[in-house]
């Protein structure tokens, strides 16, 4: 449980964050809450040169709107996101679901930039930024770019970041009184999920994130043609795992991970339509 040696720096402004990263290459990483990369070094599954601390910039924590969308700033905490009135009106399901990120502690020191970078699959908030249509903002030494989050989550833990690029912003779409639900089945109050909804509905318009489901993020494209086309509740909810591949383990095998995704997929359509 002791990482290998590393060399550590703090990055006072982005563009230098990505210039250090720059300067080190492949073997440097970011670090903010440190939640993530800090238990795979302890087990050294992950074994950076260098880290770069990005937690203290400042410029990129913030909430505003932006036309028809909400601008959330990478290192923005899970507890800000959590408590924002901004959000709770126009995006509540990233609200919500991001008090169900881990315990308060966790909350107060994770950012959601951190969540969506790390790209976990067993993670809230990809899931739910997935579902809700969000772009991501990626600042490199040749400027920034704009990622939709369907191409963003490429594999386990990878994304479609390059080696020397910074996630800086998340843009969710305004909700405009969409219904919407977020379900989580976990063993334990404040685990990871074993299987996890996110969801919302406007009308035959829905969008569905399925966590946990595959090494991704899973965007249920198979639901939302259902509702679209007029199906009932029950039947869309018959296609949530159609366009995931999940793994079993001591938790759940495939079978039962299947069956939950419908299940839960069924109770927050149900909300979200009422």
């Amino acid at each position: 449980m002791i990482p290998a040696q590393f060399d550590y720096v703090r990055a006072e402004s982005a563009e230098e964050a990505i210039s250090l990263i720059g300067q080190h290459g492949d073997e440097a990483k970011f670090i903010a809450g440190g939640h993530s990369l800090l238990p795979l070094m302890k087990l050294r599954l992950a074994q950076p040169s260098v880290l770069v601390d990005i937690g203290r910039l400042s410029d990129l924590s913030y909430i505003r709107e932006d036309g028809d969308h909400i601008a959330i700033g990478a290192m923005t905490r899970h507890m800000d996101v959590e408590t924002s009135d901004i959000l709770k009106q126009h995006a509540p399901l990233l609200a919500h679901a991001a008090g169900h990120v881990g315990d308060p502690q966790v909350r107060h020191r994770g950012t959601i930039g951190g969540s969506i970078a790390h790209s976990d699959s067993a993670s809230d908030l990809p899931a739910t930024t997935l579902a809700m249509g969000a772009t991501y903002v990626a600042k490199g030494p040749n400027g920034t770019r704009e990622i939709a989050a369907g191409d963003f989550f490429e594999g386990f833990l990878t994304t479609a970041l390059a080696p020397d690029e910074m996630l800086t912003e998340i843009r969710v779409p305004k909700m405009n009184g969409a219904g919407w639900s977020f379900q989580k089945f976990n063993r334990r109050a404040q685990d990871w999920a074993i299987v996890g909804v996110a969801a919302w509905r406007n009308g035959t318009e829905s969008g569905v994130g399925l966590v946990n489901m595959d090494s991704v993020p899973v965007l249920a494209t198979s639901v939302s043609a259902a509702i679209a086309s007029g199906a009932s509740i029950e039947d869309a909810a018959a296609e949530a795992a159609a366009q995931a591949d999940p793994t079993g383990d001591l938790n759940a095998s495939v079978e039962y991970r299947q069956h939950l995704a419908r299940v839960l997929t069924k109770r927050a359509l149900t909300i979200a339509s009422s």
